[in-house]
């Protein structure tokens, strides 16, 4: 089964590949425009989903990640991708530079949308963790240097293998559930 993945990361697309390879999807990049809406994730990765499979006229992916922050009661959540672009790991590291808690979560939503068919789901995913007082090594997507998975050995998401990182990440978890639920179609 072949779907489109609605990104310009190309990093995101093997990610998501080797996610769904052993589901037998096949994953291709489409060259289509995502439409970025304000909302909770779930609202945003299925409205861009909708509108980019009236363009494609094919099944199409499209997913929505944010991090949430508990001692900032869930911010950035859905404006994770805003608040690092204007302020960065470090501006978020100093919005918690007085706070203890540090717990956080990074959670996803993919969105599949198969006009054809007329099937519209939606599966979530979501790792629990901590921001970490300094950043780890650069590598990943946006927070990832920040944000250490609970767990034994407290490594930031960027200093993970993409397939340990897949085995445990938000975008792991859902893409598998999204993988399990093609395979149960085919």
């Amino acid at each position: 089964m072949r779907v489109l993945l609605v990104t310009g990361n190309q990093s995101k697309v093997a990610e998501v590949r080797d996610v769904l390879k052993p589901y037998g999807v096949n994953v291709e990049k489409a060259d289509l425009r995502k439409f970025e809406v304000q909302g909770e994730i779930e609202e945003v990765s299925m409205l861009a989903a909708r509108l980019a499979a009236m363009e494609a006229l094919e099944p199409v992916v499209v997913d929505d990640s944010g991090l949430y922050v508990e001692a900032l009661k869930g911010f950035p959540g859905p404006y994770s991708s805003y608040v690092y672009s204007t302020i960065g790991n470090e501006g978020l590291l100093s919005l918690l530079s007085h706070d203890d808690n540090r717990a956080a979560a990074f959670r996803c939503a993919v969105s599949y949308v198969d006009p054809i068919n007329r099937v519209e789901r939606t599966f979530l995913g979501e790792v629990a963790g901590y921001i970490r007082r300094e950043p780890g090594k650069p590598g990943g997507f946006g927070f990832d240097p920040i944000f250490s998975p609970f767990g034994p050995n407290g490594v930031p998401l960027s200093e993970m293998s993409v397939e340990e990182k897949n085995a445990i990440s938000h975008r792991g978890r859902a893409f598998r559930k999204l993988g399990e639920y093609l395979a149960a179609r085919q």
